[in-house]
């Protein structure tokens, strides 16, 4: 797993206690969230996730904030085609990426937003999606090509040039682009723009198949990018031992369920039942309370989110040898969490992130 990457999440959120959170004064303060990337750096993670969703302060705008408050932090900055023209955004992110010296890191995400609320419109998942191809088409060019002009279906620009040019690194010509989606349209972008295709929280034999699924595509779709690769979006309970960990994890759920409508109602949220990928989360309580090892599904029981719907529970060997198997099937980039963030990003630096740069990660037994 030497290869692999890791990342952590920062809640970007205009209500506290976020997925069991810690609910403090000031939680989305400039010094606050600054406290959240400063850990994230010091403790050894590339960077963190920032959601995206007009419930949520600017996503953008925080993450430059945190950029220019940290020296290696990497954001992953979540945005959304039709909240962004493309031509406005490559150059927004080009210019972050270049005063930053290349720490850019882009989620696309399409899936459903209180987009009447930004002027956007919903035209349907096909149209929804080939909106969100050619974006991120179109933005690869303006962020590699000069002069680009470009006719169509959804974005025109003509004779468009990114004054400020992005940071090419190593095998990174422009900021990475991370894209998820389990819908057949949604695999189809994928497999021909991303660069990245996260997975949420599933069990290892359904993201195999994934895997194999979008690299058929890719070949089948004429794919012209390097080769797609692959990451995995999941909560991580980690604790000293085994029983303590499942202990919390249990106590953690019942918690949530008895809080389960204290943030109902929030503005700009989407029904998960709705998407693909996190009604495939909600249906694996169906098959059982905790899969293959420790993949926890009871959380999808009392709502939450995507990463907030299955969770990788145990010791840090236990879950550093699932994370591992992960691996094993292709993933390379990892973005991990769990509540109450601050303290968890330095436990889990602590505890898990040398076990994973060690390939020899037994089990332990409690």
């Amino acid at each position: 797993m030497t290869a692999a990457q890791y990342l952590w999440y920062i809640p970007n959120e205009v209500q506290a206690g976020h997925r069991g959170d810690d609910e403090v004064a000031g939680h989305n303060s400039l010094e606050a969230l600054t406290r959240q990337a400063v850990a994230v750096e010091r403790h050894g993670w590339r960077g963190a996730l920032l959601g995206a969703g007009w419930g949520r302060p600017d996503t953008f705008t925080v993450a430059t904030a945190l950029a220019m408050r940290t020296t290696s932090f990497e954001p992953l900055i979540a945005i959304r085609p039709g909240y962004w023209r493309p031509a406005h955004f490559a150059a927004a992110a080009a210019t972050l990426d270049q005063l930053t010296g290349g720490r850019v890191r882009v989620n696309i995400v399409s899936g459903q937003d209180d987009l009447a609320a930004y002027g956007d419109h919903e035209a349907g998942q096909a149209q929804r999606y080939a909106r969100t191809a050619e974006f991120m088409r179109l933005v690869r060019r303006l962020w590699t090509d000069e002069s680009v002009t470009l006719s169509g279906e959804y974005f025109q620009v003509t004779g468009s040039t990114v004054a400020s040019r992005v940071q090419a690194r190593a095998g990174r010509p422009h900021p990475t682009l991370y894209f998820g989606g389990a819908s057949e349209a949604a695999q189809r972008v994928a497999a021909t723009q991303a660069d990245v295709q996260l997975f949420w929280g599933e069990p290892l034999a359904g993201i195999a198949e994934r895997i194999a699924r979008l690299r058929t595509l890719s070949a089948e779709l004429g794919r012209e990018h390097p080769p797609l690769e692959f990451g995995l979006r999941i909560t991580t309970l980690v604790r000293d031992t085994t029983a303590q960990a499942w202990a919390d994890a249990e106590a953690k759920v019942a918690d949530l369920a008895a809080r389960q409508g204290d943030h109902a109602g929030h503005p700009g949220r989407h029904d998960p039942a709705h998407a693909v990928g996190q009604q495939r989360l909600v249906d694996l309580a169906h098959r059982g309370e905790v899969l293959d090892d420790n993949l926890y599904t009871a959380p999808g029981r009392v709502g939450g989110e995507g990463a907030g719907t299955t969770w990788l529970v145990g010791s840090p060997a236990d879950v550093a040898n699932s994370l591992r198997r992960y691996a094993d099937l292709g993933i390379t980039h990892f973005v991990l969490s769990d509540t109450p963030y601050l303290r968890e990003v330095e436990r889990q630096g602590t505890q898990l992130l040398p076990l994973l740069r060690n390939t020899r990660v037994t089990r332990r037994k409690v």
